[in-house]
């Protein structure tokens, strides 16, 4: 049972307080004590959940407790078994909520209650275990200490590998071919125990440290595998005459203890080159940054300064060719900026004083400066970084499974190699003790899980790098995972198929008198309302029209404006605004109304007191790519629908242009909800693509969540899924990259759980009764080590697919 204390405030009265402790009993927390004196609240709790639960009942009687989700780096971690024992760990830490440790990427993602504890408290307990975690709270700091242990442990595991090497091929070849020289077993006891004591020595404290807390790992099978054969051999050596009394033969297997540890180091040694390269995604977004920059103090003089020191509000300079370093706003110049890392547009955006700037984008042809707004992990850049990373950490349902597998494999093997010894020590007939100790040494070296462990994880980290790179963001594995099973897309249509810029196509005046002077009280009263279209017919009438005075200006909601001039009423907004005030509508108002509303086109009429005299035609362009995008997705068998608050006529037209067979419109943002819901429970599986905050709702409840770059920061934090570029292609090669992910998982998963079905058995001796095949231990070695490599090298081809 895990304790809690949490200062929840004096303020608390004694009535609210004996509820809240009602409330607390109710879920099934125990020995709960508030002290409304000091404010604080002690409970005890099983486990996350239940902490989860009690934070949920705080925030319920207004008292929030912070909760914070953090991705740490973990290093120490060598199998799929270590990542569940740190897993396990943490999630049984006082005060963390969820934890979830990935062994490809080898970090730990990690909610947990600050004010129970802390970083430097998870810090220790990984500690205990044998692992640790970088707790840098610099990001930039923290890239660079988990590189240099990165470096540190690669150049230390080449070193180890090299030596167990050199020791284990003579050791090998007198086991193999010089057996019957007199001094045999001394050389090989000599020169393999350096391979054990020094080269090897990680795995034996490992499984020590693990065993002090009743865990087990891949190190666990190694130590025991290798020591047992190890200490048999220096038993054998020293004292022959046990077996040799007994008309036995005293083998030794210094050999194969040796040649063991020398296979299994290069294979992690293999391991981590390539699962260093799975990781490059996230060094190039981070390599994006640049490491210093130019700030202007306050002598205004010029000095270069690491990017850590820049504090909000300095003012910062960037030089043509070079990269803004943070997020921030021109305070002076102009200059296109390359946006194509953030925004995917090909085009460079004219930055003028006033006009944001993001870290990474690149300055191309002038001098600027600028005022730093965000900084560190705030920038777009950090939170691009950020998501990626936790999306590398998630775990895919499949890998839980997995997970929980590679929980129990190592108990489980350690039985089936004390029963295959147990077998062969009663059946062995006269080599009862050898291949007693052969199969169990084995079948502990060939079942290790690295292959089981890699399979998913390297998968999905590589599909998140490749999608990264593509421009599709992908928050969760989940996510991934599910995207390869949509049966329907929904598309919202401003702003995801069409452009999202509304632009006047023509005015149609009712007739060709006073069209000046009407076109100035257009300009004029378009000019105070910020309304989008408003902004579309003011910036067409710009440097055409005059503005003259407004006396009242009126907003009415949903309908449009009124406005005074000169003691005469006017009025501009939609065919409702016009009917409510009952104004007159001539036939040639009405008939321009209908033609272009059947174009698609969103038609803004404009009228005074006496009558309708202008009808304004406005539209939103499709993408250029949004019919081919369309158009794939139904090649693929998905049902395309738009859906729009629109009027029905613009929905038609747009849909019919873009190629969607079926549309929704006139929908409010919980009619969007209700329509997802709708093809749920017909047993669809939806992805909606969105980027407003009206689209946010509907968002959440797909099943599949899509999110256009250019959107909301609400829609892009709801969405699962975001699509940098506002491209809709990139919908279907999300599917398609989710489809050949599960398609990698799945052979992974295939060929990781074949050899140890296949190789178990074989290690027992369930040959031998039929072939009189015993494996060597250090075949199984070799095949070990082999099949983690295989693993991913598969995960990797996913990089060279085209999506």
């Amino acid at each position: 049972m895990l304790q809690a204390s949490i200062n929840i405030g004096t303020s608390i009265s004694l009535i609210a307080a004996d509820s809240l402790d009602e409330q607390f009993a109710a879920a099934g927390l125990t020995e709960i004590n508030i002290n409304a004196a000091s404010g604080v609240l002690t409970f005890g709790y099983k486990d996350g959940p239940s902490l989860r639960n009690a934070i949920e009942l705080l925030k319920r009687n207004s008292i929030n407790i912070e909760v914070k989700k953090e991705v740490f780096p973990i290093t120490g971690m060598s199998c799929a078994s270590c990542a569940a024992s740190a897993q396990t760990m943490l999630s049984s830490a006082e005060g963390v909520v969820e934890a979830s440790v990935n062994i490809a990427n080898e970090s730990g993602l990690v909610e947990y209650a600050p004010a129970l504890t802390s970083p430097t408290e998870l810090r220790k307990v990984l500690q205990q275990v044998g692992f640790d975690l970088i707790i840098e709270e610099d990001k930039a700091a923290q890239e660079e200490e988990v590189a240099q242990q990165q470096r540190a442990h690669l150049k230390q595991l080449r070193r180890q590998t090299v030596g167990a090497i050199a020791f284990s091929i003579p050791t090998a070849a007198i086991g193999m071919l010089w057996m019957e020289w007199r001094f045999a077993n001394v050389t090989m006891w000599l020169l393999s125990t350096p391979v054990l004591l020094i080269f090897g020595r990680q795995f034996f404290v490992n499984a020590w440290r693990q065993a002090r807390h009743r865990k087990a790992n891949m190190d666990t099978l190694v130590a025991i595998s290798t020591f047992t054969s190890y200490a048999f051999s220096v038993f054998n050596t020293l004292l022959p005459d046990v077996w040799l009394r007994q008309g036995l033969e005293a083998h030794v297997y210094f050999e194969a203890s040796a040649v063991i540890i020398s296979f299994i180091l290069l294979g992690r040694l293999l391991e981590e080159r390539a699962k260093s390269s799975t990781s490059s995604a996230i060094k190039k977004l981070i390599g994006l940054q640049p490491n210093t920059v130019v700030r202007i103090n306050e002598n205004g003089e010029e000095e270069k300064i690491p990017i850590s020191k820049v504090l909000k509000g300095d003012k910062l300079i960037s030089k043509p060719g070079e990269k803004i370093a943070v997020d921030g706003r021109v305070a002076s110049g102009s200059s296109f900026v390359d946006e194509s890392m953030i925004t995917g547009e090909p085009i460079a955006s004219e930055k003028y004083e006033g006009e944001p700037v993001y870290a990474g984008t690149i300055n191309q042809n002038s001098y600027l400066t600028y005022i730093a707004e965000k900084i560190g992990g705030e920038t777009v850049l950090s939170q691009i970084v950020k998501k990626v990373q936790e999306a590398q950490g998630s775990k895919a349902p499949v890998q839980q499974l997995v997970d929980k597998i590679a929980g129990i494999f190592v108990p489980v093997v350690m039985a089936i190699a004390l029963a295959s010894f147990g077998f062969w020590m009663v059946l062995g007939s006269d080599n009862a003790v050898s291949m007693a100790i052969l199969s169990f040494v084995t079948v502990l070296v060939i079942a290790c899980p690295c292959a089981l462990g890699l399979a998913t994880p390297t998968a999905i980290m590589v599909a998140m790098g490749k999608g990264a790179q593509r421009g599709i963001l992908i928050k969760d594995a989940e996510s991934l995972e599910m995207a390869k099973k949509v049966s329907v897309v929904l598309l919202d249509k401003t702003g995801t198929i069409t452009l999202g810029d509304v632009k006047v196509d023509s005015i149609e005046w009712a007739s060709e008198a006073n069209i000046s002077q009407l076109s100035s009280a257009l300009y004029s009263i378009e000019k105070r309302s910020n309304h989008p279209l408003a902004n579309a017919v003011a910036a067409y009438l710009e440097g055409q029209s005059e503005a003259t005075d407004i006396s009242e200006f009126e907003s009415i909601t949903g309908r449009g404006v009124k406005a005074t001039i000169a003691a005469k009423n006017y009025y501009i907004g939609n065919l409702q605004l016009i009917e409510e005030q009952r104004i007159p509508i001539s036939d040639r108002m009405t008939e321009a109304f209908e033609y272009h509303s059947d174009k698609g086109r969103t038609v803004v009429l404009f009228a005074h007191q006496d009558g309708v005299v202008a009808a304004i035609a406005l539209s939103d362009q499709l993408k250029p790519t949004s019919a081919d995008a369309i158009r794939r997705l139904r090649e693929r068998g998905i049902e395309v629908v738009m859906l729009t608050g629109d009027a029905d006529r613009v929905a038609q037209a747009v849909a019919k242009q873009a190629g969607v067979s079926s549309y929704r419109s006139q929908l409010l943002p919980s009619d969007k909800s209700d329509f997802v819901k709708q093809l749920q429970a017909e047993g669809k599986v939806v992805a909606m693509v969105g980027d407003g905050i009206n689209d946010a709702e509907a968002l959440a409840q797909a099943n599949v969540s899509i999110a256009m770059g250019k959107g909301t920061d609400v829609a892009m934090s709801v969405a699962k899924i975001t699509i940098i570029s506002s491209d809709l292609t990139k919908v279907a090669e999300a599917i398609t990259l989710s489809s050949i992910t599960t398609r990698a998982i799945r052979q992974n998963l295939f060929w990781a759980f074949i050899y140890n079905v296949v190789g178990i058995p074989i290690a027992a001796g369930a040959l031998f009764p039929l072939t009189g095949f015993m494996l060597n231990p250090m075949v199984a070695s070799a095949a070990m080590a082999l099949s983690s490599v295989s693993v991913v090298s598969n995960s990797l081809r996913i990089r060279s697919h085209k999506i």
